[in-house]
């Protein structure tokens, strides 16, 4: 059963997935405190406010994450 070894050394769909939001959510926790650190005296409601517009303008991904389709990310996550 050489396809069921090969199979079981390679990380499972679910897996990699459960990796992938955890890297997301690392990424949304740098960038809120970068925002902290830019502005200490600003509300969490603030904080948050900017965050959730970095996520949707951040520069280089205005139209999506890869460059090969384009997601107009205004509608999408509205």
């Amino acid at each position: 059963m050489a396809g069921s070894s090969m199979q079981s050394d390679r990380p499972s769909l679910s897996a990699a997935f459960v990796a992938t939001l955890d890297l997301f959510q690392t990424g949304i926790d740098l960038m809120r405190q970068n925002l902290r650190r830019r502005d200490p005296d600003a509300s969490d409601e603030e904080i948050a406010r900017r965050l959730n517009q970095w996520l949707r303008e951040r520069p280089g991904a205005e139209f999506g994450d890869c460059s090969r389709r384009s997601v107009d990310v205004k509608t999408r996550f509205a």
